[in-house]
C-alpha cells in the first residue's frame, strides 16, 4: 500500500492579511484549496491511503474532505490537541505506520514524478531519502551535503556560519522514511525536522538526497501565493515535473563559467567570469535546467583529490547562490587516456564513456532529469565541447572566452562572444519558436 502524511495543522499567520478564517493548506489556488492538489497528486501515482495531521481550523479540513471517497483515495486524520512541530504527530501515528510512507508539508505547492522518486529510494535501499534542489536563496535555507552517490554526509540547519561554502542543496520538506525513523524521533515533545532530526539522522541510518528540478514551493507569504498561483496559470509547475521531457543548457566549466587558468586544482585559482552569475540566473529565470558537464584531468593526473575538486565546486556554487542563481547539477570526467603524469592515479587513466568529445555526461544526465537533447543546447569554448553536443544531438554554442578562438575543424552551430552572448541567443532562439 502507498501510504503518505501531510502536516495540515498551520496556522498561516503570514497569510492572515489574506484569508485568516481558513486554516493554511485550505487557502484557495485558482480556486482550489492547495491541499487538494495534493491529493490529487497522490491519487495520480497511485497512492491508497493518506493520514492528515490537522490541528487549528481542522472541522473545516474534515469537512471538505471527509473520508476522501470523492477524491478516490482513503483519508484517516490525526488531530494534535497541542501543536508539537513537524516531528510530534507523525511519532503519535508510529503504530499504523509499519511500512514506507511519504511525508508532504501541507503548506507546500509540490508537482512531482512520484514514482522517480519512490524508484530511487528503493533504488538506493535508502532507509530516509530527503527531496531537495537548488534554489535562488541557498544562503537562508536548511542545506545538506552529499557524496557521490548521493548519500547525505552533512545537514546545515539555517543560519549558517558566516563564510561558509556549500552545496546548492535544499532540504525541500518532502520526505520517504521506512519505519526505522521512527527511533530518533521522541514522542509528545515539539521537534523539527529540519532543526532536530536532521542534523545528525544521516550518522545512524543511510539517508539519501533527491535532488529534482521540479516544482515545490512553500506558500507561507500573500507574495509566494501570487508566485504559485501565476506559476501554474503560466503551464511553469506542470512543465517541471520530470513525467515530462526537460530543456537544458549543458554549460562547459572552465573557459566559459570561469576563467580557465590551465588544470585549476586549487580553490584559490578558481574564480569566475564576472558576467557568469547573471547569465546563470537568466538561465534559471528562461525555464532551462542548467548543468555543468566539464572534463578534470586534474584527478588522473593526480594534481588533487576529488575531496579538493568538490571544496572548488562548493565555491562556484556559494558564489552563485549569493548572486541568485544556481546550476540543477555537476557533471565531471575525473578520466584521462595517456598516461606519463608524475603523480598519474592509474585507475583514472582509462577509455571512458564520459570524456568530452564523447556525450557520455550528457546522457547521464539526460536520463536522470528527463532532457530532451534535441531541444537543449551545448556551450563550451572547445572543440571537445562541440563534438560532445553533436554527438548529443543538441544545438552547438562556441564562446570566444578560454579556448574559443583556437582553430577547429569542428563548426559549432553559432559562435558567440561569451556566456551572456550565448544566453541572449538562446533567448532569441526560443522567442521565435514560442
Amino acid at each position: 500500500m502507498r501510504t503518505a502524511v501531510i502536516l495540515a495543522g498551520g496556522k498561516g499567520t503570514r497569510l492572515a492579511e489574506v484569508r485568516k478564517d481558513i486554516p493554511k493548506p485550505m487557502m484557495p489556488v485558482l480556486g482550489k484549496p492547495l491541499l487538494q492538489y495534493q491529493i490529487e497528486l497522490l491519487k495520480k501515482h497511485g497512492f491508497e491511503q493518506v493520514w492528515l495531521i490537522v490541528g487549528h481550523l481542522h472541522e473545516q479540513i474534515e469537512d471538505y474532505f471527509k473520508d476522501g471517497q470523492d477524491f478516490g483515495i482513503s483519508i484517516q486524520y490525526y488531530v494534535e490537541e497541542q501543536p508539537l512541530g513537524t516531528v510530534g504527530g507523525i511519532k503519535s501515528l508510529e503504530k499504523v505506520l509499519d511500512h514506507t510512507f511519504l511525508v508532504l508539508y501541507g503548506d507546500v505547492m509540490i508537482d512531482m514524478d512520484l514514482d522517480r522518486l519512490l524508484a530511487f529510494h528503493e533504488k538506493k535501499s535508502a532507509e530516509a531519502t530527503l527531496v531537495v534542489h537548488p534554489n535562488d536563496h541557498p544562503y537562508d535555507s536548511d542545506l545538506l551535503d552529499t557524496d557521490k552517490n548521493d548519500k547525505v554526509i552533512a545537514f546545515y540547519p539555517k543560519p549558517h556560519p558566516e563564510g561558509m561554502q556549500y552545496k546548492n542543496l535544499v532540504n525541500a520538506a518532502a520526505y520517504v522514511f521506512s519505519p526505522k525513523v521512527f527511533q530518533f524521533m521522541e514522542a509528545g515533545v515539539k521537534a523539527d525536522f529540519g532543526k532536530d532530526i536532521f542534523p545528525t539522522l544521516h550518522q545512524y541510518i543511510d539517508v539519501y538526497a533527491y535532488n529534482t528540478p521540479e516544482y515545490l514551493k512553500d506558500m507561507g507569504t500573500p507574495d509566494r501565493l501570487d508566485k504559485v498561483s501565476h506559476a501554474i496559470k503560466s503551464g511553469k509547475v506542470a512543465r517541471r515535473n520530470l513525467s515530462n521531457k526537460q530543456r537544458c543548457i549543458f554549460l562547459d566549466r572552465d573557459g566559459v563559467i570561469n576563467i580557465d587558468t590551465d588544470l585549476i586544482h586549487r580553490t584559490e585559482d578558481f574564480n569566475l567570469y564576472p558576467f557568469a552569475p547573471e547569465a546563470i540566473k537568466r538561465i534559471n529565470r528562461l525555464g532551462f535546467l542548467a548543468v555543468v558537464v566539464t572534463n578534470q584531468s586534474v584527478l588522473a593526473r593526480g594534481l588533487c583529490s576529488e575531496s579538493d575538486l568538490e571544496e572548488i565546486h562548493k565555491k562556484m556554487e556559494t558564489i552563485l547562490g549569493n548572486e541568485g542563481a544556481f546550476v540543477e547539477a555537476i557533471y565531471y570526467c575525473p578520466h584521462h587516456p595517456h598516461g606519463g603524469f608524475p603523480e598519474e592515479v592509474k585507475e583514472l587513466k582509462t577509455d571512458c564513456h564520459c570524456r568530452k568529445p564523447k556525450p557520455g555526461m550528457l546522457i547521464d544526465a539526460a536520463e536522470r532529469f528527463n532532457i530532451d537533447l534535441k531541444s537543449s543546447f551545448m556551450v563550451g569554448d572547445s572543440q571537445r565541447d562541440i563534438e560532445a553536443g553533436k554527438n548529443a544531438g543538441c544545438t552547438t554554442i562556441r564562446v570566444k572566452t578560454g579556448h574559443g578562438l583556437t582553430e577547429s575543424a569542428v563548426q559549432p552551430n553559432y559562435h558567440v562572444e561569451n556566456l551572456s552572448a550565448a544566453v541572449d541567443l538562446i533567448e532569441s532562439l526560443v522567442h521565435q519558436n514560442d
